[in-house]
């Protein structure tokens, strides 16, 4: 029926609605979206406290409901956020849940104020603050109300240890299909007042010609912060190795610049597509943590930094089945070898199937032997066709045992998986190892 509700409005023309009829609409939908988010909330708790998402082998309700409902990332954060308030905030929930008395928005803000006081006090002010948006109180008037409760609930003789603690403290940094940011978060009132200093003191206008606005300076502020920071040399090593800059090349791409086959500008632009695919595809999927930057941002980024060639290579199927035939040819085996002639019994017997797999195998094997490794052709294209920062020499991927992981293997395996790879699906970055 709801469903069937929706279908209905969606393929109604509003043109033909009167202006009342559209109000009315745009109330219900409003009243559905607060009952629908009290249903989900109350659904997925129960879902979660099941552990029914260990049934689709996912680790968590989080990566079920992006996974297995197509749901974003963020989206799938707010819904168990949610399911968490209809267990600590029923009152809300409740009163969410009849449609008219609350909005999401609204009940979500109860809930974050509510969360500041101690656990034992939640269901009373939840019900304090519901009462009064039902008597239509403003978001505003709610929030003096609040700061009231909270301010009632401390001991008349604070305690270190009973101030509050901002749990609820976050910062996250997400990217958008074209390699933008977008910064989120709750800041403790010392962090908010040290980034606002910093901000305040990097952002002053450059003069009258400066036409930027607030927002853009405290931008730039931002920028030209963490960039301080970096050159300064003050972050700690991630990971065992410092903060540097990888160049990323591929080998087709070297051969192609070596023999003169395709202009340096075209070679330029098919990298610049396929870097914009790449920076689309982390901001969706996840990355290995660190930022896909291209043209001057780039340049500036490394200019002062530490640049590691990345090689890489695929095999080309089509290439290695010529390569095979060339193998067969030339030990007497091939398909042209003695045709027009008479079969002789000594000649020699096309190979089988699994005799045919296994010469693959053994090709691949040395094609790489050849082109890998100190003296192979990668190595010898790119330190002879590139700039000094990037014709250093080669480092081993194969080293046997070792008690820690090697800085040339560690970047290896980021750059070919990105994120955690493990079966029932994560994103969480590289970085975070």
């Amino acid at each position: 029926m709801y469903l069937t509700s929706l279908r209905y409005l969606a393929a109604t023309d509003p043109t033909v609605m009167a202006a009342q009829a559209q109000a009315e609409c745009l109330r219900a939908l409003e009243q559905g979206d607060a009952m629908s988010t009290a249903a989900r909330a109350r659904i997925l708790a129960s879902f979660t406290a099941g552990q029914g998402y260990s049934a689709d082998a996912d680790y968590s309700a989080t990566s079920w409901l992006i996974h297995r409902t197509g749901v974003a990332k963020g989206a799938a954060r707010g819904h168990v956020s949610w399911a968490r308030r209809a267990v600590s905030h029923p009152v809300v929930v409740a009163a969410l849940a009849e449609g008219t008395a609350l909005t999401e928005p609204i009940a979500r803000a109860i809930c974050g104020w509510t969360d500041k006081l101690p656990a034992s006090c939640w269901d009373a002010a939840d019900e304090i603050l519901v009462g009064a948006a039902r008597g239509g109180a403003s978001q505003g008037d709610l929030a003096g109300l609040a700061a009231e409760i909270y301010a009632r609930s401390l001991p008349d003789a604070p305690d270190d240890d009973l101030l509050p603690n901002f749990e609820d403290r976050r910062v996250r940094t997400q990217t958008t299909f074209g390699g933008a940011g977008v910064i989120t978060g709750d800041l403790t009132p010392e962090c908010a007042a040290v980034v606002t200093t910093v901000l305040d003191a990097l952002s002053a206008p450059a003069g009258s010609e400066d036409t930027r606005s607030k927002d853009q300076r405290y931008h730039d502020a931002l920028h030209d912060a963490m960039r301080r920071l970096v050159t300064a040399g003050l972050l700690p090593d991630r990971a065992g190795q410092p903060v540097k800059v990888w160049a990323h090349v591929s080998l087709a791409e070297l051969r192609a610049l070596d023999d003169g086959s395709l202009p340096q500008q075209e070679w330029i632009g098919e990298m610049a597509i396929r870097w914009a695919a790449r920076r689309a595809a982390a901001s969706q999927t996840g990355s290995d943590g660190a930022a896909w930057l291209e043209g001057k941002a780039a340049r500036a980024a490394s200019c002062d930094a530490t640049v590691i060639p990345v090689v890489t290579g695929q095999i080309d199927p089509g290439a290695l089945d010529e390569l095979v035939n060339l193998c067969l040819q030339y030990s007497g085996h091939g398909p042209q070898c003695g045709a027009g002639q008479d079969a002789s019994p000594a000649a020699p017997l096309p190979p089988t199937a699994e005799a045919l797999q296994m010469l693959r195998h053994a090709i691949i094997s040395k094609a790489v032997d050849l082109v890998s490794g100190p003296g192979g052709l990668a190595s010898f294209l790119r330190t002879r066709l590139l700039d000094a920062r990037m014709a250093g020499p080669s480092l081993p991927l194969d080293v046997g045992h070792s008690a820690e992981i090697p800085a040339a293997i560690r970047r290896a395996v980021i750059l070919r998986d990105q994120h955690c790879r493990w079966a029932g699906g994560c994103d969480q970055p590289a970085s975070a190892a």
